[in-house]
């Protein structure tokens, strides 16, 4: 893991600088964003924050996490889904870190260009997260606050990176498979090697990676729920 990513342009370094900033209440009980964090940790060229671990009071520095964004390319929330939006301390984090002047408004350009996404964890099946689901709405527009913060801070928003079905996920063996898009995911966003364009206006960044990753077309559909 990168121990300097404000390093600068030093030989060799990364193209992008990613940062993690992990938000879980318990993540001890957490099957599915243990191995995550973890995996990132692993990259060169990653910084990951447990901001729960590190604000334990919701005493949030603000001058040290808009430092830790000017020294980043890349921002992603990794979180699980808590009532449609993110866990507390990553809204607490927004409204304190995102100044005006700095995040947006008159001399707020400091995240110009950079890109924001989520890493998210949800309890219900795909088929939830749909129009004929019970929830009504795909996981891209339950977050959509995030992506017009996004806009408003003159970011490029990506669709989340996301794990339904996260409690049996263990059980029914997909956490390694989901681990290894995640390092796959992160490691084309540091080398710039994901195909920005084309993810953009896609429901979920993993609906299609390997088109992402290949240059092709992806395609992506809304699950059929099954009744059975």
């Amino acid at each position: 893991m990168s121990s300097d990513p404000a390093a600068g342009a030093a030989a060799g370094a990364p193209a992008r600088r990613i940062l993690v900033l992990f938000a879980h209440p318990s993540p001890t009980r957490s099957e599915a964003n243990r191995p995550l964090l973890a995996a990132a940790r692993a990259l060169d060229g990653v910084t990951c924050v447990d901001l729960y671990a590190e604000y334990p009071a919701f005493e949030i520095d603000i001058d040290r996490e808009q430092q830790r964004l000017r020294a980043h390319d890349v921002v992603c929330f990794q979180h699980p889904l808590y009532w449609y939006s993110t866990p507390a301390i990553l809204k607490e984090w927004q409204d304190l870190v995102l100044e005006h002047g700095f995040a947006y408004g008159a001399g707020g350009t400091e995240l110009h260009g950079k890109v924001l996404f989520s890493a998210c964890t949800a309890g219900g099946p795909e088929a939830a997260y749909c129009a004929e689901g019970y929830n009504h709405f795909t996981i891209r527009e339950l977050l959509q606050p995030l992506e017009q913060t996004a806009y408003l801070c003159g970011m490029t928003y990506l669709p989340p990176f996301a794990l339904f079905g996260a409690r049996t996920a263990v059980q029914e063996g997909r956490i390694d498979a989901h681990v290894a898009d995640w390092v796959r995911l992160l490691t084309a966003l540091r080398d710039g090697a994901l195909d920005i364009a084309r993810a953009e206006p896609l429901p979920r960044l993993n609906a299609d990676l390997d088109a992402l990753l290949a240059g092709t077309e992806p395609t992506v559909a809304c699950p059929v729920e099954d009744s059975a």
